[in-house]
């Protein structure tokens, strides 16, 4: 009989792409598998694959909505389990994983009540509320981020954040040193943006010596809004650069860089270490459980990047950074190899591996 896997997810892509590889990597070994996730989530999931069935749960989360909005999340989460429930007694999977987010509340609670064997991944390198509450509930916590800080008694395996195809084609691609003719620099603040890179950045590169800033050309992900103050000013600096809201062809753009200036988001910081990239590490200041400090640690104490706080982000001591890795070809290099050597191109199979072990041990 083909087994099921029951994939619980939230919204976001950093719960929805983990959860969308391990998908594809099931069905290709011929698993059925279905997605639980709530209304928010089933409009972020158009890209798993049709053969996922997208089941639809009451959840609710108490970080949006007013006070009336905030006294109904218990009740529909506790639908939520209700209807979980039911499906799973019915349908009876052989192994439940959660990624996180409150749409995975519901089947993970059944999961646990049902006694399915149940596992969940983490993404950063601090777990989230849901998967908190999961932690010590589950027989298996996969991390993506290594080290990840977890709660006394629970072990993790290290396995990675999956990868897109397109940066798995560029594993490993080979780095040029930097060195006396044309250095890319990719600078990067999340899906959005960030307002501060675009304070910052261009600044701390127009103050660079001649001799350097002559060769460097910048590729900067800016916010719509502040995408022509940006341009303008490296136009004014005379330096070559493309400003845009948005890269859809990050993958070449990582390939090509010298230098990655950048967030530490969970999924960024997989895509540096599958291609292996010296970066300089600014964390969101605003992260509730600072989890971007955290998934920059493993890099940063490997010598592959540089961590700037906010709080000591600023244009001389960018300068400075930027100088050091631009003006030293084989430190440089060496910070490539050791990003890496930080690198799991294989998380996906990892992931695939754990749960079939768990359906194994049924």
């Amino acid at each position: 009989m083909t087994k099921l896997l029951v994939i619980a997810a939230g919204g976001t892509g950093g719960h929805m792409f983990p959860a969308q590889a391990l998908a594809e990597a099931m069905l290709a070994r011929g698993w059925r598998v279905k997605l639980s996730t709530d209304d928010r989530g089933a409009r972020y999931a158009g890209g798993f694959p049709d053969a996922v069935e997208i089941n639809v749960v009451k959840s609710a989360t108490f970080a949006r909505g007013g006070i009336a909005a905030k006294l109904a999340v218990p009740f529909r989460i506790l639908a939520g389990i209700g209807g979980a429930k039911w499906r799973m007694l019915r349908e009876k999977p052989d192994v439940v994983v959660g990624f996180g987010g409150y749409p995975a509340i519901p089947a993970m609670v059944a999961a646990y009540i049902h006694r399915v064997p149940r596992m969940i991944h983490e993404q950063n390198g601090v777990l989230g509320r849901v998967n908190q509450l999961f932690a010590k509930r589950v027989h298996t916590v996969a991390c993506g981020t290594w080290p990840t800080e977890l709660p006394d008694g629970v072990i993790g395996i290290d396995v990675g954040n999956p990868v897109r195809a397109a940066i798995l084609d560029r594993a490993g691609a080979g780095y040029i040193p930097p060195g006396d003719y044309p250095m890319s620099i990719l600078v990067m603040g999340g899906s959005q943006g960030a307002r501060i890179l675009s304070d910052v950045v261009p600044e701390a590169i127009a103050s660079l010596p001649k001799e350097l800033r002559q060769n460097i050309r910048v590729a900067h992900q800016a916010r719509a809004e502040d995408g022509m103050r940006v341009a303008t000013y490296y136009a004014d600096a005379g330096i070559d650069a493309d400003v845009q809201p948005f890269f859809d062809d990050v993958p070449k753009r990582m390939s090509e860089a010298q230098l990655v200036i950048t967030r530490a988001g969970a999924s960024t910081i997989a895509d540096l270490t599958v291609i292996g990239r010296p970066a300089i590490f600014v964390p969101l200041a605003a992260a509730i459980r600072d989890e971007q400090t955290a998934n920059a640690r493993q890099m940063v104490d490997a010598g592959a990047a540089i961590l700037m706080p906010e709080s000591e982000f600023a244009a001389p001591a960018l300068a400075e950074q930027i100088m050091a890795i631009l003006t030293d070809g084989a430190a440089a290099l060496k910070m490539s190899q050791m990003a890496t050597a930080c690198g799991k191109p294989d998380a996906t199979e990892r992931l695939v591996a754990l749960v079939e072990d768990l359906a194994a041990k049924e």
